[in-house]
């Protein structure tokens, strides 16, 4: 049994498989997934998994290069925005209108759906590298 970091393991393995600039989408309880992307669902009911809890653990393993969100976020959950930004720390945040944000999440290795139920409670790393 894995001791510590991320147990669930389709997401283990999406991260374990990221390369750079390779996209992983955490998304609320409401967030379109395409078809054709990878859909890992957390969601057990309103609110399980947190949003931020699974942001955090994935960003305990995953090195960041960038991060995506919809601008939308900051005048429709601004605590949540604001509890990104602290999360992500130095990483750099771009900001694309929620339509934009849908279209790029075609091209993510996988989509995480969390039970968040917050407003534009969505992201998407951009994987860096460690060397």
């Amino acid at each position: 049994m894995k001791r510590s970091g991320v147990l669930n393991q389709p997401v283990s393995t999406v991260i374990a498989g990221m390369g750079h600039l390779d996209m992983l989408v955490i998304a609320d309880a409401g967030l379109p997934i395409p078809w054709e992307t990878n859909r890992i669902d957390l969601a057990l009911k309103k609110g399980v998994p947190g949003f931020l809890e699974t942001l955090e653990v994935v960003l305990d393993e995953l090195k960041v290069e960038m991060a995506v969100v919809a601008k939308e976020i900051y005048s429709a959950s601004p605590k949540m925005a604001e509890n990104i930004e602290e999360l992500l720390e130095e990483v750099p945040i771009r900001k694309l209108s929620h339509e934009e944000f849908k279209r790029m999440t075609k091209n993510a290795k996988a989509v995480v759906r969390t039970g968040e139920f917050t407003p534009y409670a969505n992201i998407i790393l951009i994987a860096g590298v460690v060397f």
